[in-house]
């Protein structure tokens, strides 16, 4: 028979394979979800809180008075060369999964990085146009996620200033959270970022 026993380290790492990232973020929502993984898995001792300025906040605490609907914000920059000529395309859902706002925008020509925050600032601006308090935030830009997250440094002087007004924007919000998804459950902002370059072109 084989041995069915499990030990701490077992469970712990198939807890940071499973658990949804909705989960770790109430659970730990002053920590980077990378982290809290890497702990769980055994890659690292220990997980460091994120600085203040970046910090997570977690999308289950409890709502500030008047924070509004609960929502979902997709975003996605894409640039046909990099740099190239780009577009931007952010959709906001509601709980429901309806759409709140939906938009695309030529952005000239600019890095894919530069056009993944500038999505995320239009998105963001619909978030706060539409009531938004509590939003779950998904990119398919793992760099972008991570440097909100905490995880890396901006260190590029083009995206400096983004990342400043991204940090103004999320400050607005009452409760976020930000997570990667792939690019194919992001179909519907990559619709959006390649139509405002073809709305350009023609």
């Amino acid at each position: 028979m084989p041995d069915l026993c499990l030990d701490r380290a077992a469970v712990a790492a198939a807890l940071g394979e499973q658990l949804p990232d909705t989960i770790l973020a109430k659970l730990f929502p002053d920590y980077a979800l990378a982290e809290l993984r890497a702990v769980l898995r055994g890659q690292q001792k220990t997980a460091c809180p994120l600085t203040p300025a970046v910090q997570q906040q977690s999308l289950f605490a409890e709502p500030a008075a008047g924070s509004g609907l609960a929502c979902k914000l997709f975003t996605d920059g894409a640039s046909r060369g990099n740099p190239g000529e780009a577009g931007a395309g952010s959709v906001l859902l509601d709980g429901d999964g309806q759409e709140l706002a939906a938009r695309s925008f030529y952005l000239g020509k600019c890095t894919n990085n530069v056009a993944e925050y500038k999505a995320l600032i239009m998105g963001l601006q619909s978030v706060l146009e539409s009531g938004c308090g509590r939003v779950e935030i998904f990119l398919d830009s793992q760099l972008i996620v991570r440097q909100i997250q905490g995880q890396y440094k901006v260190k590029h002087p083009a995206l400096k200033p983004l990342f400043e007004e991204v940090k103004e924007l999320l400050a607005k919000i009452d409760s976020w959270t930000v997570a990667h998804v792939p690019r194919e459950q992001n179909k519907r902002a990559d619709e959006l970022a390649n139509q405002g370059i073809d709305e350009r072109r023609n």
